[in-house]
């Protein structure tokens, strides 16, 4: 088997516009972020190149930009590896997250609306629907999509560009634990949307507060059991 050999139906289509290169590395990170590639990997360039239909260049510009931000381990003599996150850098994301989302959860209590209210609830839906389908991908995602949809009712455009930087990283690490959160984490949000619905800034930000704290628990004792 190729060190770097993707599922079937992995391969990310490269059709979209703009620059080749820029389209292997979004191609790349996807697929790290979703960690349908490792941590540890081994990241072979002729073998992405022939993955992903497309000469070996942009794949190396693409594993020397991923290896910059941090997602990527180029090793001398060695070659290119799937970045294997540590424990503090971990929690120190998630502990950043945490106070990022409080603060959005405490605005969006202060700006909710019934429309909002109702955005939030069917994200609630397609994230148990979801679970019980054991689609992980798709519990990512729409968690992502219910975490954003806070983010911009909280109407701080500061906020929401922090919050993009780490954006990605957090569904990173939530993968690994998406099933083992699995409905508490949606439990959790139903409790916050109540918060937010009420206008009750303070309870809205404990809640959130809250939710991210078990978030961290949770890849704690992910990364302790030695997953």
């Amino acid at each position: 088997m190729l060190s770097t050999e993707l599922p079937k139906g992995a391969v990310p289509k490269l059709e979209r516009p703009g620059p080749l290169r820029e389209r292997v590395y979004e191609a790349l990170l996807e697929l790290i972020i979703t960690r349908v590639l490792q941590p540890g990997q081994h990241l072979v360039e002729t073998e992405l190149a022939g993955q992903l239909g497309v000469s070996r260049q942009p794949v190396r510009e693409a594993l020397q930009r991923l290896d910059t931000e941090g997602w990527v381990d180029l090793r001398p003599a060695q070659g290119a590896f799937v970045h294997e996150p540590t424990e503090q850098e971990a929690d120190q994301l998630l502990a950043v997250r945490g106070l990022l989302e409080a603060e959005a959860a405490r605005l969006a209590a202060a700006n909710t609306t019934p429309e909002a209210s109702k955005r939030l609830r069917a994200l609630c839906d397609e994230g148990e629907r979801a679970l019980r389908a054991d689609d992980i991908d798709a519990v990512v995602a729409t968690n992502a999509a219910f975490h954003a949809q806070v983010m911009e009712l909280a109407a701080n455009s500061v906020l929401a560009e922090l919050s993009a930087q780490v954006d990605r990283r957090m569904r990173w690490f939530y993968t690994p634990i998406a099933r083992t959160r699995g409905a508490h984490s949606w439990d959790e949000h139903r409790e916050l949307i109540a918060a937010i619905e009420t206008g009750d800034e303070e309870r809205a930000q404990q809640a959130m507060r809250a939710h991210t704290e078990q978030t961290r628990a949770a890849y704690r004792e992910h990364s302790g059991s030695g997953h």
